[in-house]
């Protein structure tokens, strides 16, 4: 699952604009789906490297081909590099119909506007889609994607470590943590909680979690919120947790690999995505057996940790010659039947609380779910591309409190930088 941690991280670079091509010519003259209501014609699909597992694949196709007639067509692509290569499609003449697309990156190919509005895909198909889900295909008031897969991060753990410090049951309270943490602490045999001071996805779930949000509208601009006192309190918490650790303070959670480290077995936990257990595997095989998780508990066990929600949407390509099969494909795909399949195939979450049910016996997925209705993205906004680059002023912020600094000294040393990168035209 390593490929849903970068399908999370958002958009790598600048989007250049993109030239829909218009006009009548551009649909397929209201065919209708039926045996042979689109015969003779291929619908390609953009896919990214590991999000189309086999057997929900080979079910979609057929399904597909024979309700609509027409052929479909999987190419499947690589994160590394897709946002040049798939601006530089959505420009020509004939760009892929559908498309795999990072939830937090379809505000940016909205506005360049290379998405069709499916404004009436969502009213014909997504009455229950989950609203937090949703909300990262809609720009403007309209519909310019589809939700279809999520993953969240869990606390990933030890569990002879926990059973060695007399932790017994799976906390289901953030004090609950905090006790187990002081109790691996106390028996003095292995690190409690391995967390690097700029894991700032996670840093990102407290912030949902207390209701807040990093930036905020000045006007017509967007600015900084890092004063927020609600962000501040994130950030105490954030430094509460960081204390059981000897992680670097600087640092992020791929240097070194968080599952390195936890794989050597002198970890209690760490708070990653599900495809890092296998990383640790990788490392120390006979870590395996010892290998559990747990949702990351909230203040309260009836409500977890807010959680960054990752995944992907599906777009059709405002130039796209078949609008109509597309949404044909949308509706299959974006069904309940497949959705529920490619939940039970591949342990993402499906795009509405009712299909979690094919997430039993899967227990990444078990413990990812009951958080995800409390998730959250990062800022919903082209701008917010050019933040996440290096150096991320909010892994600064971080580091500044975990330092010393109060969080309203971090907001004020980092809010130029912000602001500066928040003003940078699209």
């Amino acid at each position: 699952m390593k490929r849903k941690l970068i399908a999370a991280i958002g958009v790598a670079g600048m989007l250049v604009s993109v030239a829909a091509c218009g006009g009548s010519d551009t649909k397929d003259g209201g065919k209708k789906a039926g045996a042979d209501g689109f015969k003779g014609e291929t619908l390609t699909v953009w896919a990214m490297d590991g999000s189309t597992p086999p057997n929900w694949t080979k079910d979609l196709t057929a399904e597909f081909e024979k309700k609509t007639g027409a052929k479909l067509k999987f190419e499947v692509q690589k994160w590394e590099g897709i946002q040049q290569k798939l601006t530089t499609a959505l420009s020509e003449e004939n760009p892929p119909d559908v498309f795999e697309i990072g939830n937090t990156q379809t505000a940016a190919y909205a506005k360049t506007g290379g998405l069709a509005e499916l404004d009436d895909l969502k009213k014909e198909i997504g009455a229950d889609w989950a609203e937090n889900f949703n909300k990262a295909s809609v720009v403007d008031g309209k519909q310019f994607a589809a939700p279809w897969w999520f993953a969240n991060r869990v606390v990933v753990y030890n569990k002879s470590v926990f059973k060695e410090a007399g932790v017994t049951e799976v906390p289901k309270t953030r004090d609950d943590f905090f006790k187990a943490l002081d109790k691996i602490k106390a028996k003095g045999a292995a690190e409690p909680l391995y967390l690097p001071g700029q894991n700032w996805y996670f840093f990102d779930g407290l912030t949902i979690g207390k209701g807040a949000d990093l930036i905020k509208k000045d006007g017509d601009k967007w600015v900084s919120n890092l004063a927020d006192p609600k962000i501040g309190e994130a950030a105490e918490l954030y430094k509460k947790y960081q204390s059981y650790s000897k992680a670097p303070k600087d640092k992020d959670e791929a240097t070194p690999q968080q599952a390195d480290v936890f794989a050597k077995g002198k970890t209690g936990a760490f708070i990653g995505m599900g495809w890092e257990a296998g990383t640790a595997i990788k490392a120390n095989p006979a870590i395996e057996k010892e290998i559990g998780y747990f949702t990351i508990p909230g203040e309260t066990a009836d409500k977890p940790e807010g959680v960054f929600l990752g995944g992907s949407n599906f777009a059709v390509a405002a130039g796209s010659k078949k609008q109509e099969l597309a949404k044909e494909f949308l509706k299959l795909a974006l069904s309940d039947k497949f959705e529920g399949a490619l939940a039970k195939e591949s342990g993402v979450i499906p795009n509405k609380e009712s299909l979690n049910s094919n997430l039993t016996g899967n227990p990444v997925a078990e413990a990812a779910a009951p958080s995800a209705k409390f998730g959250g993205t990062t800022p919903l906004i082209p701008e917010w591309a050019a933040v996440e680059n290096n150096p991320n002023p909010i892994k600064t912020y971080l580091t500044a409190v975990l330092n010393g600094k109060t969080p309203a000294e971090a907001a004020k040393q980092v809010e130029p930088e912000l602001n500066k990168r928040l003003a940078q035209k699209q």
